[in-house]
């Protein structure tokens, strides 16, 4: 599975990625130092938005990506690593279970 996290510290990027791999995730970072994110998100399963950590501009490109490509998008305004995992558990794959 593939996530995009858009906002966070980047400070907590191996953190991030750690604990994505960790539940069965491939994670894509952007934590605010890019200009335009919109080519960059491509077709994950979940954005997560870290409303706390984010400028204006970018949330507003997750969701009109994730709304014009049917994505479901979490918003969470926290920015640690504990609230990342909890948007992500639910998510998880079950053991043998395949990419479909």
């Amino acid at each position: 599975m593939c996530a995009v996290l858009i906002g966070g510290m980047d400070r907590l990027y191996r953190d991030y990625t750690r604990v994505a791999r960790e539940l069965g995730f491939e994670l894509k970072v952007f934590t605010g130092q890019e200009n335009s994110i919109k080519r960059q998100i491509g077709e994950p399963d979940v954005i997560i938005v870290c409303t706390g950590k984010v400028s204006h501009n970018a949330r507003a490109e997750a969701f009109r990506h994730a709304a014009a490509r049917a994505i479901p998008l979490e918003m969470v305004h926290s920015s640690g690593v504990s609230a990342l995992r909890r948007c992500m558990e639910p998510r998880m794959k079950a053991p043998g279970e395949r990419n479909a």
